[in-house]
């Protein structure tokens, strides 16, 4: 099986070409610091070739939910040290993804601070989950050229925080309607200066966040996420093909260690003018760097992307949050655990770290 074949990413030797994706489980404290109970989790599933952490927040200004975790203060960094050793003592791997939500957050938890994005336009359609329940989007700041050098600056500080906190790499995540993705899109990002208008001007600060991580902690030490037809967050590109293309294209400049390239989902369509191609191969087939599949894949379609040769890994979310063991499970086509949707965002210790393994 391919999928338990050892497999290089970067400097990084991998057991398996099985990655754990990053999932938001809200278990952090109201100061953005992670517990014992996030030491056991992560550690509970060192069986991963490659674990992501859930998003992690580069400063202050990029909080968007509640009691998520951050990388920006001295308590927050200390946490994740407890949880990278843990992790590398069980022989594991683990990468810190990078978050700045953008106008995915709300002033409640943001200390009566309204959310920054690339343009005064709120998302439409759906509601944020606040520490007082769920709430309509609020319209967001603009960005201004100030405070976007800052988040850049930011986003490089965070990394080296991450490196610094004994994590093997870092990923921006540039996925899912956050701030990197709200600039390339039209239906969040309407500036006329030079984040804005053209492709080429959208696609800037993406890439400038790239280059300022790379010169941050090594270009091996970094990655990105992207979700080219993915519309969560009201994110609609009059032309995602040409837009990622282009993006594709200048990435494909940096010297970094891969892309992660997340599908669209059943549950969010596309607009009527999205193209129907396979991201992985529309996008995969053009990377230079590794392509890890991402998004609703099984063992059966995990598999079967790697016979493609496009991809190097598959990265599994709520399969991995449900079954530590996902691995051996996979090895000894076992059943698996079912998810508990109730308690994936936000609680304690159910519906974390009590999954059962194999073995139990």
């Amino acid at each position: 099986m391919k999928l338990l074949e050892k497999t290089q990413l970067g400097n990084l030797t991998l057991k398996n070409k099985m990655a754990m994706s990053a999932m938001t489980r809200s278990r952090a404290d109201i100061d953005g610091v992670v517990g014992d109970i996030t030491v056991q989790y992560y550690t509970q599933r060192v069986s991963a070739g490659l674990i992501f952490t859930e998003a992690i927040r580069i400063s202050e200004e990029a909080t968007g939910s509640p009691l998520t975790p951050g990388i920006y203060t001295t308590a927050q960094i200390e946490a994740w040290k407890k949880v990278t050793k843990s992790v590398h003592d069980n022989g594991g791997v683990i990468i810190a993804q990078l978050w700045h939500t953008g106008r995915a957050g709300h002033s409640i938890d943001r200390n009566g601070k309204l959310p920054l994005a690339p343009s005064a336009l709120p998302i439409q359609g759906m509601q944020h989950f606040t520490s007082q329940g769920l709430k309509d989007y609020e319209i967001p700041q603009e960005i201004t050229i100030a405070e976007i050098n800052q988040t850049i600056s930011d986003y490089g500080k965070a990394a080296k925080n991450a490196i610094e906190a004994g994590f093997d790499g870092v990923e921006l995540h540039a996925a899912n309607g956050y701030l990197p993705s709200q600039f390339l899109a039209e239906s969040a990002n309407q500036r006329t200066d030079e984040y804005g208008g053209s492709i080429p001007k959208k696609a800037r600060f993406v890439l400038e966040v790239m280059q300022e991580l790379i010169n941050a902690v090594g270009g091996d030490k970094v990655g990105i996420k992207i979700s080219p037809f993915h519309p969560y967050g009201n994110m609609i590109l009059d032309d995602p093909a040409g837009t990622y293309t282009y993006l594709v294209e200048e990435l494909n400049k940096l010297d970094f260690a891969y892309v992660e390239l997340m599908k669209r989902s059943p549950y969010f369509p596309s607009p009527a003018h999205y193209p129907s191609d396979d991201e992985v191969e529309l996008f995969g087939s053009m990377i230079k760097q590794t392509v890890i599949a991402n998004a609703g894949y099984d063992k059966a379609s995990a598999e079967a992307e790697l016979e493609k040769g496009i991809a190097g890994l598959v990265s599994f979310g709520t399969l991995f949050l449900a079954n530590p063991d996902l691995p051996a499970r996979f090895e000894k086509d076992s059943t698996l655990n079912e998810p508990d949707r109730a308690t994936m965002f936000g609680g304690g210790a159910q519906g974390y770290i009590d999954y059962p393994f194999l073995n139990d």
